[in-house]
């Protein structure tokens, strides 16, 4: 591809509009000479591109608008035309043209494939019944809900990512999960056997029965045509109301297998390093395509690399083409903080494991030394602390300076101090930014603060694990040059939470939308929402569940409960000054008795409830309510129970 104006603007097809396809359009309409393109764009779903890897947050009170990824007024800033539900069902490549389902037939002169994946069902009798459903998508999530109403009982094929993230989301409704996994452990990619082990009892501490080295054989139905039962392929039978396959995803290559484009042996349409198919004129980026390395990625940071990738080459620009990716992970799974990064199973010749394992702390760190000295890569679960720095180490590829046995073990790691990380050190792999990239955007551009660093280099702004690796990086750079780093609560707010405080006392501001907007800025985080949250209900802002305040709650205050290490909740209800009735201490006997909960009196003369479910939260709270109870906001240190 040229980079000379042409006598007509050229005609760019986006098929598909998903996170990647988002990302091709911000890298491509930043080119030089972008704007002598006319760029269309034909989705297949009824809405703009949204946040897929944050899709259970739905269940946490999120709507679909939070996790739109479509800044307002982008698309009409850079004159594109997108096309909701309307997708390509043809490519004429002899034509350069496309055909869509609603019979429009469009002109290309470049073609951008962003088809993604769908998700694997196996092909076993019964899996279209009323009550199977795949997690993918809104639509998906949507359909799960309402069944999830009047289901009992629910089954999730497959114990990988999104198969326990669809569990989380099966056991946050109240229906009693099982999990159903061919491997012989959870995760079994991300996580080698004793970590598998690990989060297997994590798992199943929290309620949800995991079968593992079982498949699925088929789908028993009832006289109405509704899921009755899974039929597992060692024999035995699982009485199910609601059933979600999540056993994987296959590339979405129709397209390319319609119009003679090679794919790969297990699919993917095969590109090159600049992302261009065997058609100079098609492009192929994300889930659907099969790189140079033979791999099909189904992470959203080597799509958007891709996606940055295709946008160079389009525009003729200079860059490094994509012939591989970082596949590292870090995310919390019913509770539970699972990460693996580099080579986490030991692949490489002569690799060496450096193990640390509490049991009863349930923790797990596996690190993997090559034979010069260098981190290859590792498996966390329990504690991911580490994550952050154990992982740009890993990519680096360099020898250790610190020994591996001091930052596997927890004490160990605090007492290294400081861990240097070389410039070529990748902070975040989503959109490949490297530390040395950090320190420019800090002493070159100016950057003063982690969020001016994460509108220049895009760092952060991707998954979000590397975000405190990144403040690290930035504060420690911003002292080197003298300057003062904001002691605010976080990049949302440049004030404390004292500050904050008598802010919303004096103001009399209700709610955190109204503080952000006055006093803040962006959206806000994990840090900032449920420290809100607490001051709103300390001030007697309204009920801390209703309306919006339910959003910003962690999950002790959201469920008036404190998590505790094997998942279960413990309740406090309010006991002002110790003085309790009769009537009230009967009441709460029987509610501890009903429901198998271990009682103790507490050190602030109150009766704690240990042993809930979430599930049985509400029953639990409409009784103590009943009895004249209220909460005893005992609720906002969630970090104590933690791992």
């Amino acid at each position: 591809m040229t980079s000379h104006k042409p006598d007509r603007p050229r005609d760019l097809v986006l098929v598909g509009h998903g996170m990647v396809g988002q990302r091709f359009l911000e890298a491509f309409t930043e080119q030089p000479g972008a704007e002598g393109w006319r760029i269309t764009v034909l989705a297949e779903e009824p809405r703009p591109a949204y946040d897929r890897v944050h899709l259970s947050a739905l269940f946490d009170g999120k709507t679909a608008e939070d996790l739109a990824l479509c800044p307002p007024g982008f698309l009409a800033r850079h004159g594109i035309d997108l096309r909701l539900g309307d997708p390509v069902t043809a490519v004429d490549r002899a034509d350069r043209s496309v055909t869509t389902r609603a019979g429009t037939r469009l002109r290309y002169d470049a073609l951008v494939l962003a088809t993604g994946s769908v998700p694997f069902v196996p092909p076993v009798p019964g899996r279209d019944a009323a009550g199977c459903h795949v997690y993918r998508t809104i639509e998906d999530l949507d359909a799960i809900r309402a069944d999830a109403g009047r289901a009992g009982t629910g089954v999730v094929v497959g114990g990988g990512l999104l198969g326990l993230e669809a569990a989380g989301a099966l056991r946050a409704m109240g229906v009693a999960t099982h999990v159903v996994e061919f491997a012989p452990r959870l995760m079994a990619v991300q996580v080698d056997e004793g970590g598998g082990e690990l989060l297997r009892r994590k798992v199943e501490e929290l309620g949800v029965t995991v079968h593992t080295s079982a498949g699925a054989s088929g789908v028993e139905t009832g006289e109405d045509g509704r899921v009755r039962a899974l039929l597992l392929s060692d024999g035995r039978e699982l009485a199910a109301d609601l059933v979600v396959f999540s056993a994987g995803v296959r590339p979405r290559d129709q397209l390319a297998r319609g119009c003679d484009l090679p794919v790969g042996p297990r699919g993917g349409i095969v590109v090159d390093e600049h992302c261009r198919t065997a058609d100079p004129a098609v492009l192929a980026i994300g889930e659907c395509a099969q790189t140079v390395d033979g791999r099909v990625y189904g992470l959203v940071a080597p799509g958007y690399q891709m996606a940055e990738t295709a946008a160079r080459t389009l525009a003729g620009t200079a860059g490094s083409g994509f012939t591989g990716a970082d596949t590292s992970t870090k995310l919390k799974l019913l509770g539970v903080d699972v990460a693996s990064f580099g080579d986490p199973h030991g692949t490489a010749e002569g690799a060496l494991d450096v193990l640390y394992s509490d049991s009863r702390l349930g923790v797990y760190r596996k690190l993997v030394i090559g034979t010069d000295g260098a981190l290859l890569g590792g498996v966390l679960v329990g504690d991911t602390e580490s994550y952050g720095t154990l992982r740009p180490l890993a990519m680096a590829g360099k020898p250790l300076t610190t020994p591996a046995e001091q930052l596997v073990l927890p004490a160990g790691f605090a007492a290294a101090g400081p861990v240097a990380l070389p410039d070529d050190a990748v902070l975040c792999s989503c959109h490949n930014v490297t530390r040395g990239a950090v320190r420019a955007a800090v002493h070159e551009e100016g950057c003063d603060s982690v969020a001016a660093v994460k509108r220049c280099t895009r760092a952060g702004t991707g998954c979000g694990s590397c975000i405190k690796q990144l403040t690290t990086v930035v504060d420690e750079e911003l002292a080197a040059s003298g300057v003062a780093t904001r002691t605010g609560l976080c990049e949302h707010f440049p004030q404390s939470r004292a500050e904050l405080y008598e802010i919303v006392r004096v103001t009399g501001i209700t709610s955190f939308s109204e503080l952000v907007d006055r006093y803040g800025g962006g959206e806000g985080c994990d840090v900032c929402k449920p420290t809100v949250a607490s001051v709103l209900a300390s001030l007697g802002n309204g009920h801390i569940l209703d309306g919006e305040q339910a959003a910003l709650q962690d999950s002790n205050d959201h469920f008036l409960a404190n998590l505790q290490r094997n998942g279960s909740y413990s309740v406090v209800p309010r006991v002002p000054g110790g003085e309790i009735t009769p009537e009230g201490l009967i009441a709460i006997g029987e509610i501890a008795r009903d429901h198998g909960l271990y009682t103790k009196i507490t050190g602030g003369q109150r009766i704690d409830l240990f042993g809930a479910t979430v599930d049985q939260l509400p029953v639990i709270w409409r009784r103590l309510v009943d009895a004249g109870f209220e909460s005893g906001h005992a609720y906002p240190t969630a970090r104590r129970c933690a791992p």
